[in-house]
């Protein structure tokens, strides 16, 4: 076969490919319902409609001008605290004031065959694909005029970095295959020690970032890992230590599953009404623009939400082929949605000390990265999503952050990460941007703790004998008039 043949051949190839290319990016499911609909502790579930291919519609990130920021909500302010970053993705505040921030990208660029191959091209298209910088920066805005001009590497040569937390003079960050723990010391700007490895993490994978909570008491870490897959499509087998959160106890070494069948699990913190582990989920794709809402939820020990057979409490997911296990009928309902493909990734609830303003004091704030597969697009913002007195969701999410969605379908950026900042301002990570907001309300005061819920104990069951049971006078039920 001559040479010119051979490029006519390749040549067609890859018109093919990239003809197959476009007809998946400009096909594809248009929602029937406003984003409204399909959020909030009652969301509207249509029926569902498997699709061949997802639905794509993907946002160029395109940055921000000189000058440019999000648009805040009434009341309040934003800032660039950060900015010229590679990647920044998630963010935690020391207790001394000091910040730090995972500079990051995914360990796996892409997959192999023909949709591994449009994967990596639209994840690229996205911003989410290049070299990963590996590692935690630490930035400090030493004179508080709400501007880092200190940022030094704290920690190098990781490997896809994203859980941060710290606690008695250890810092833990989670690789995306394991959770290591570095001496240090609050104030220092480098770690010196080598890095002891606290536990393996199943790596890689389709969700691959591994985010991490340390306990109010210092002594369990909780670590969120994500699926590998859309619905199991590997198998069960190859989702072996994914779609959980892990508990580690950091006195003995050892962990347990403490939740399951979370398809990807990403923001993690303390509800401080009941002390609850709460967590944002990323739902499954490819049933259509109005399926299937991420969501806000609690985490009791022991849950289990059902991915990949259900979702949302109770309605099974025809394509997948794994047989359900037994538990299956008994799986937790989420208790929040926060819309379907909005990526919801950081969470923080509001806290002592917090300076938002008395509408923002009561609640919980997320950033929702923003969707690849939903006509028209969702998230692509910061929300709000007020709690009630005993600590439950209520309302539908209220914009905090947006202006990073325009008109034309590009993005100025993607918020991925929320964190309290030692003067009560929130910060945001905008990955596609390289940014750090600070939002703040202006003249508000910091916030009082928020009460915890308590209750008196019941009281003991009244012991049975046989026939004979023993009651005291305050047991009778109602007295019987003589005569």
């Amino acid at each position: 076969m001559s040479i010119l043949k051979k490029l006519g051949i390749a040549l067609l190839v890859i018109l093919l490919l990239l003809g197959i290319f476009a007809f998946i990016v400009t096909r594809g499911d248009t929602a029937d319902l406003p984003i409204d609909e399909v959020t909030g502790t009652d969301p509207t579930l249509q029926e569902a409609q498997a699709e061949t291919f997802p639905t794509v519609a993907i946002a160029d990130p395109v940055g921000w001008a000189d000058g440019e920021a999000p648009e805040a909500a009434e009341g309040l302010a934003v800032n660039r605290f950060a900015e010229g970053l590679d990647h920044p993705r998630t963010v935690y505040a020391l207790p001394n004031g000091d910040i730090l921030v995972s500079l990051t990208r995914s360990p796996n660029q892409g997959g192999g065959g023909l949709m591994g191959w449009i994967a990596n091209k639209l994840m690229t298209k996205a911003g989410a694909n290049g070299p990963s910088a590996n590692q935690v920066v630490l930035l400090r805005d030493a004179d508080g005029d709400g501007t880092a001009e200190t940022r030094r590497v704290l920690v190098d040569g990781l490997d896809s970095p994203s859980g941060l937390a710290w606690g008695d003079g250890t810092l833990y960050i989670a690789n995306h295959d394991e959770v290591l723990a570095f001496e240090y010391e609050l104030g220092s700007d480098s770690v010196a020690s080598k890095p002891r490895k606290v536990t393996d993490l199943a790596g890689g994978g389709g969700h691959w970032m591994r985010n991490l909570e340390l306990h109010p008491d210092g002594n369990l870490l909780y670590v969120a890992v994500g699926s590998d897959t859309n619905i199991g499509d590997k198998g069960m087998a190859a989702e072996e230590g994914r779609a959980l959160i892990w508990e580690v106890n950091l006195e003995t070494g050892s962990r347990r599953q403490f939740a399951g069948g979370l398809r990807n699990a990403n923001g993690l913190d303390f509800n401080p009404w009941s002390g609850e582990l709460w967590t944002t989920v990323n739902e499954r794709d490819m049933l259509g623009s109005d399926l299937v809402p991420d969501y806000l939820t609690n985490v009791p020990v022991g849950a289990q939400y059902g991915w990949p057979w259900v979702y949302w409490g109770d309605n099974y997911d025809r394509r997948v082929e794994e047989p359900a296990p037994q538990y299956i009928s008994y799986v937790r309902r989420p208790e929040y949605a926060l819309g379907p493909h909005v990526a919801a990734l950081g969470l923080v609830f509001s806290k002592e000390g917090a300076a938002m303003g008395e509408n923002f004091s009561s609640g919980a704030f997320i950033a929702r990265h923003g969707s690849w597969n939903r006509k028209p697009p969702s998230g692509y913002d910061v929300v709000y999503v007020a709690f009630d007195g005993r600590g439950n969701p209520t309302g539908k999410p209220i914009p905090v952050l947006t202006g990073f969605l325009k008109p034309d379908g590009d993005t100025r950026g993607r918020p991925t990460w929320v964190e309290w900042a030692g003067d009560g301002s929130l910060l945001v990570s905008d990955d596609t941007a390289g940014i750090i907001w600070r939002v703040t309300s202006p003249g508000a005061k910091p916030q009082g703790a928020i009460q915890r819920i308590s209750g008196d104990r019941l009281p003991p069951q009244r012991e049975l004998r046989g026939q004979d049971a023993s009651f005291g006078a305050d047991d009778y039920a109602r007295i019987v008039p003589e005569g």
